[in-house]
């Protein structure tokens, strides 16, 4: 039934995601170097390309999963007749996407605080960067950047879906038929490499919220360290990682839709 058939989309959808992440792997790695305060040389270069990889295959299954199952459920509740309400497909589309994240983000997120702390301090393995931190920050420290990960996902959805269903409207009537499934893969990957750009400098921060050993004092905030970062490197400061950041949302994007 319709069980087994959510399942098996389940499977190839954590698997996919695995793929995508293991081959675009190095364009990430390459991405948090240059978004790191000390910059791209300082922090590896191109050395060790695969660094902070352990972490990525342990969370991005768990992580797919938890996305796609909030994604379906709450799509199945807010599109379907539920009663007589029934929402808006582009509303229902963000709002289950931006659930999905949230939900996503507990898996995600900490994976992702090990990863790229191991990316930007090449010489140190996941194992180490784990016990570091837990040492250091106590299990919070997984959870570095949570919010400025949600701050950067909710944005990056709400511009990816509704662009990506208009394209296909477009698409769809421009050609007089129903577009293919490449079509809307095609569709999916420019709404993403779009939106990827576009919320790059929440990104940046991200990185740099990430990578930040605990220090005394308040840590700065979202809008403090995007005006910081402003003010320090200019508008080309706030783009750091730009075009490994669309390369790798586009080509995602087009598996995922």
């Amino acid at each position: 039934g319709n069980m087994s058939l959510s399942g098996s989309a389940l499977v190839s959808g954590a698997v996919a995601g695995l793929a995508v992440d293991l081959t675009l792997y190095p364009l990430d790695t390459i991405k948090t170097r240059l978004q790191s305060q000390a910059g791209f040389i300082a922090s590896g270069g191109f050395k060790r390309i695969y660094a902070g990889l352990p972490s990525v295959a342990i969370g991005s299954a768990p992580g797919a999963a938890l996305f796609f199952c909030t994604y379906e459920y709450i799509k199945s509740i807010t599109s379907e007749k539920s009663g007589t309400t029934k929402m808006n497909p582009t509303l229902s589309h963000m709002l289950a996407a931006s659930s999905g994240e949230l939900m996503a983000c507990l898996v995600r997120v900490p994976t992702e605080v090990v990863k790229q702390r191991a990316q930007a301090f090449h010489n140190n393995g996941v194992i180490f960067v784990a016990k570091n931190i837990i040492s250091q920050e106590g299990m919070r420290g997984f959870y570095r950047g949570y919010s400025s990960t949600i701050a950067r996902e909710i944005p990056f959805s709400l511009i990816q879906f509704p662009l990506w269903e208009a394209m296909k409207k477009g698409l769809s009537q421009y050609q007089d038929r129903k577009i293919s499934p490449f079509e809307s893969a095609f569709c999916g990957s420019i709404s993403g490499a779009l939106s990827a750009a576009i919320t790059t400098p929440l990104d940046v921060v991200k990185t740099r919220i990430m990578l930040s050993e605990k220090v005394e004092g308040k840590r700065a905030g979202i809008v403090q360290m995007l005006s910081n970062i402003k003010k320090k490197d200019g508008v080309r400061g706030l783009l750091l990682g730009i075009v490994p950041r669309t390369i790798w949302i586009g080509v995602g994007g087009f598996v995922f839709f």
